[in-house]
């Protein structure tokens, strides 16, 4: 058993780590002011490899595994969470499309997903179907035409702003079985998008309703199979967790090493704050945290590279455990920071505001725990 990263992956962390300290980090204050992310920064995301993280190399990407992933969007996080998650949400789009897509719909949607000229978006969410995500309404009837899409789909990255809509539709009856999932481009007649949503953080990412009506799209836009579209986009959701749970440790661990620099400069009572006792067992707890986070983080990524029969409870497990981990870690070096911390030139209350929704999305944390106790009831079984 090996711990260590490969001089590969230490080398992929490092690069995506520099470019967001130069490329994303000085900006991501105004980004977030602006609410919303330049769409020049994509060309040099995609120049590194980062357009198509989980795209087989045939097809433009960089094949990376899920393990690589996590590194990426840790170190591109510690520069600003908001535009590393946005980005994993493009990259889950493009792993649902290379694993579940036909030869066809590889060749015609991946190479600009790779290359960022366009922007994918995932569309499952509802306005009442959160955490019941197989309750969805949006339908799809079959026409001549293709596919007539009528619903609304809520809380969408990039509603708006994206090119590509990844989106699950109810195509037959009630229930899982009942959905699939289609392609919807930017411009088709029928879809629109509500106004941005004023978000507590994530603030850098446009977030609206997308709405569907009577929005005819072609037949091929199809993805895979008919009443496949729950089961590809829970697959999605594996990876996305870990994702969202990467992106969450970045945060907090650019909060930490904020926290442990200002510690040894700020001074109280005649001494530097690193040297009452009380504040150094804080750190040691918070690095206890962030440490196992990572190594249980590392171990669901692998064990999804693996195919493992349990990978997905491990992956609700990392999401779990990692989310709330990295939120009370940022939140306490909000604490340790005192009224600095809740300045906006410190950095720190953005870190915390941002981390919160990845208790939320990709499934809540509630979710999750009962997610791993049916695994734990299935597998006593």
């Amino acid at each position: 058993m090996d711990f260590a990263l490969t001089e590969e992956q230490q080398a992929i962390f490092d690069m995506a780590r520099d470019f967001g300290q130069t490329r994303i980090a000085p900006h991501a204050r105004q980004w977030e002011a602006d609410g919303t992310i330049p769409r020049d920064l994509w060309p040099d995301v995609a120049e590194l490899g980062l357009g198509g993280i989980f795209v087989s190399e045939d097809h433009g990407g960089a094949g990376l595994t899920r393990l690589d992933g996590t590194l990426v969007f840790e170190a591109l996080s510690m520069a600003c969470p908001s535009v590393a998650s946005f980005l994993s949400i493009h990259n889950m789009c493009g792993g649902m499309i290379d694993r579940f897509g036909t030869d066809e719909a590889r060749a015609r949607w991946l190479p600009d997903l790779c290359a960022m000229t366009r922007i994918f978006s995932y569309c499952l969410t509802e306005p009442g179907s959160g955490s019941d995500a197989a309750a969805l309404r949006t339908r799809a009837e079959r026409d001549s035409q293709g596919w007539r899409l009528s619903g609304t789909k809520a809380f969408i990255s990039g509603g708006g702003y994206s090119d590509v809509y990844i989106t699950m539709v109810r195509t037959g009856g009630d229930g899982p079985k009942g959905i699939s999932t289609v392609l919807v481009e930017d411009g088709t007649p029928g879809l629109s998008f509500g106004g941005l949503e004023d978000k507590m953080g994530w603030r850098a990412q446009p977030t609206a309703q997308v709405q569907f009506d009577d929005c005819v799209v072609p037949a091929g836009n199809l993805l895979g199979e008919e009443g496949r579209g729950f089961s590809y986009a829970m697959a999605g959701l594996d990876g996305g967790r870990l994702n969202i749970a990467a992106a969450a440790l970045g945060g907090a661990q650019a909060a930490l090493d904020a926290t442990l620099s200002y510690m040894g400069e700020r001074r109280a009572f005649g001494q530097p704050l690193d040297q009452f006792q009380a504040l150094q067992f804080r750190l040691a707890e918070m690095e206890t945290a962030l440490q196992s986070s990572r190594i249980f983080l590392r171990q669901a990524a692998w064990k999804l590279d693996q195919k493992a029969p349990d990978a997905s409870k491990f992956c609700a497990m990392a999401k779990l455990h990692v989310t709330d981990r990295a939120f009370e870690v940022a939140n306490q070096c909000l604490q340790l920071h005192g009224g600095y911390g809740y300045l906006a030139d410190y950095g720190i209350e953005k870190i915390v505001r941002d981390l919160r929704v990845h208790q939320i999305l990709e499934g809540t944390n509630e979710i999750m725990r009962l997610i791993i106790s049916r695994a734990m009831l299935a597998e006593r079984g």
